[in-house]
């Protein structure tokens, strides 16, 4: 039975140590974890790694975290290839205005004709349509005018943003990520949604890009991450087109905001989450 090499960290998930949290992000990209799932007890992230070595070099990496209020940090191999899958077993479908976001598990045999119903099987791709970032970029997307606008999506897990981007009309549709797992899980969304053909799917990173000119650009990261890429990301918005981001609390979106220098045209918040709507 295959194991995957995790890394149990311990600290209150909550508003509070949202800095934390965007650092813990930060800290972790440079070990490239295939996931990062909150733990039952809301004491902290379990983080999933390809390999030992990556899990025990971030270990050391945030050892010197405790000084931000990072608590106990454990290795495991936790085991079970199927692990993703079943974690989310009990995932129903989720609808923002007029888009349904459902596992295969959980499709709906009819609808009405306005909605728009897109199939995303659980797996390592980050973007279920559970998490409230999703939802809020979701909600953000259907409040501009997509229909034959380009639309990039950074960052993109399981492709669902850029499957909600071309399902209202959006073309062309570019998907990135830098993970060889969200990709493959994204590229079997896009087919199952019958966009295979339609959405060009990238596995790059974002400094590799060489796309430009979008009217739309959906970037669902951290705070920290789009601070850093601030620039590289405003490069690829068209003059004139819009930027939609999230993976930040409240109290961070103002920093976000100004990293990125364009005029704030939109926001929503959900719980402990927000998500922008930028104009170029």
């Amino acid at each position: 039975m295959a194991e995957y090499p995790a890394l149990d960290l311990r600290f209150r998930v909550d508003s509070s140590t949202a800095p934390l949290q965007d650092l813990l992000y930060a800290a972790l990209d440079d070990y490239q974890p295939l996931a990062v799932q909150e733990l039952d007890a809301a004491d902290g992230w379990r983080v999933f790694f390809r390999t030992a070595d990556g899990r025990d070099a971030a270990a050391l990496a945030l050892a010197s975290f405790s000084a931000h209020g990072l608590g106990a940090i454990q290795s495991l191999a936790v085991p079970d290839e199927d692990w993703a899958r079943r974690s989310q077993a009990g995932l129903t479908a989720i609808t923002v205005g007029r888009i349904t976001v459902a596992p295969p598990w959980d499709v709906a045999a009819t609808r009405a004709a306005d909605q728009i119903q897109i199939v995303i099987d659980p797996s390592m791709g980050f973007g279920t349509g559970h998490h409230q970032t999703t939802r809020l970029c979701l909600a953000l997307l259907q409040s501009i005018p997509v229909r034959d606008r380009r639309l990039i999506d950074i960052g993109t897990g399981s492709g669902v943003l850029a499957l909600a981007g071309w399902a209202l009309g959006a073309r062309p549709v570019t998907a990135l990520d830098n993970d060889p797992d969200a990709i493959q899980n994204a590229r079997e969304n896009l087919a199952a949604n019958g966009a295979g053909a339609a959405i060009d799917l990238r596995c790059e990173e974002l400094g590799d890009f060489a796309g430009g000119g979008a009217d739309v650009i959906t970037a669902n990261l951290t705070a920290a991450v789009l601070i850093t890429h601030a620039d590289r990301l405003r490069a690829l918005v068209a003059p004139g087109g819009a930027m939609i981001v999230s993976g930040f609390g409240p109290s961070e979106q103002p920093d976000v905001v100004r990293a990125f220098g364009l005029e704030l045209a939109g926001e929503r918040t959900e719980g402990e989450w927000a998500a922008a709507l930028l104009h170029g």
